[in-house]
């Protein structure tokens, strides 16, 4: 296989490090209104970090993905977290479940 056509990695996170990262998902969706393109919330995450979100590295961006996917497959914790996929499984428009504004 050529170098250039390799698979993204991902990195492989502990339990901690996985929920840390889906609680950190859930933070930014909310900063974006509670949804969004999941490109936009990767870029949002390595903006943080002080990356240049132009050249987000592969094996980040598969981690992201994968850490998103995984809990929202989890019907437990896609509940704990409030994930929702807007237009069903395989979206890339990430959502969470705002809490309801106190009157």
């Amino acid at each position: 296989m050529d170098q250039d056509q390799t698979p993204a990695r991902r990195k492989r996170l502990s339990k901690p490090a996985r929920e840390r990262m889906v609680d950190r998902i859930r933070e930014i969706l909310m900063h974006f209104g509670g949804e969004a393109h999941r490109r936009e919330v990767i870029a949002h995450m390595v903006k943080e970090k002080g990356v240049d979100s132009r050249h987000i590295p592969e094996d980040l961006e598969a981690t992201v993905i994968h850490c998103f996917e995984e809990a929202w497959r989890d019907e437990h914790r896609r509940e704990a977290h409030g994930l929702v996929l807007r237009f069903g499984e395989g979206s890339h428009r990430w959502g969470v479940r705002m809490p309801e504004l106190a009157h």
